[in-house]
């Protein structure tokens, strides 16, 4: 799919991953809308990355936010692309220090975030895909986020990685389910990568985070989930796939 003068969406826009798609967007030609929370710098972001780039505040959980931010990029013209990067993390034990059940209500929050709102954002960007005119038979595509933790979580991780392990599920029945719109749907899968979340940290710590890394031996830059991201919505033979990128790294149980 040629993405020059096309309208697209990203979720998470305004920062980490989701910045780093955006940017790539433009660069091939594309016109962006950043969705992100209303508390988050996505008006800046837009305003600072010119006039092919615009700001919605939404919560990707929130139905009629999400469909306010697919009307706004639709006003590009036909909205063809999705890089769907928003989501958050939370710790949670099945049974806690002091011997209580984990949280239930903190294990909700992140599946509502990571998997429920993957499903809402998809299927209403599916659905103003779907009106679409196909151009050398497609009408769009769609990239979603889960993680390695999908298939290695670590202690302390359940609400992550299984909501992250019901994205790389979505993938393949979303893929077939709008194989019929000629509605293509991908998945990266990312390890560690120099994110906000991660800059955080002591910088000590980020570089021994990045020495479990087999090769190359660093965190992740968020320039390469975009280039990989893009290569997902261009190359038309893609579909139903969930890619890791991660440098061959397999997460320990701690």
């Amino acid at each position: 799919m040629d993405l020059k003068s096309t309208s697209a969406l990203v979720t998470g826009g305004a920062s980490g991953l989701g910045l780093a798609c955006v940017k790539h967007l433009l660069s091939v030609g594309a016109n962006v809308v950043i969705v992100d929370l209303p508390s988050s710098d996505g008006q800046k972001v837009a305003d600072d990355l010119g006039k092919a780039a615009s700001f919605a505040a939404a919560d990707v959980t929130d139905p009629e936010q999400m469909a306010a931010a697919v009307t706004a990029a639709e006003k590009n013209g036909p909205l063809r692309s999705v890089i769907h990067c928003a989501g958050h993390g939370g710790a949670v034990r099945l049974v806690e220090k002091d011997g209580s059940p984990g949280s239930l209500e903190a294990y909700k929050k992140v599946i509502d975030t990571n998997l429920i709102g993957t499903f809402n954002v998809l299927r209403l960007v599916a659905a103003s895909m779907a009106k679409n005119e196909p151009v050398d038979g497609e009408r769009g595509a769609a990239v979603l986020t889960a993680s390695v933790a999908a298939f290695e979580g670590q202690i302390g991780q359940i609400p992550y990685a299984s909501s992250k392990a019901g994205v790389v599920g979505m993938t393949i029945v979303a893929a077939r389910d709008l194989s019929s719109k000629n509605i293509r749907v991908n998945t990266i899968a990312p390890g560690i990568f120099d994110t906000p979340l991660l800059a955080r940290l002591p910088q000590n710590v980020r570089d021994s985070l990045g020495r479990t890394v087999p090769n190359p031996p660093r965190l992740g830059v968020p320039a390469e989930f975009a280039k990989l991201a893009i290569q997902l919505l261009e190359n038309s033979y893609i579909n139903g796939e969930t890619i890791r990128i991660d440098g061959a790294i397999r997460m320990t149980p701690r």
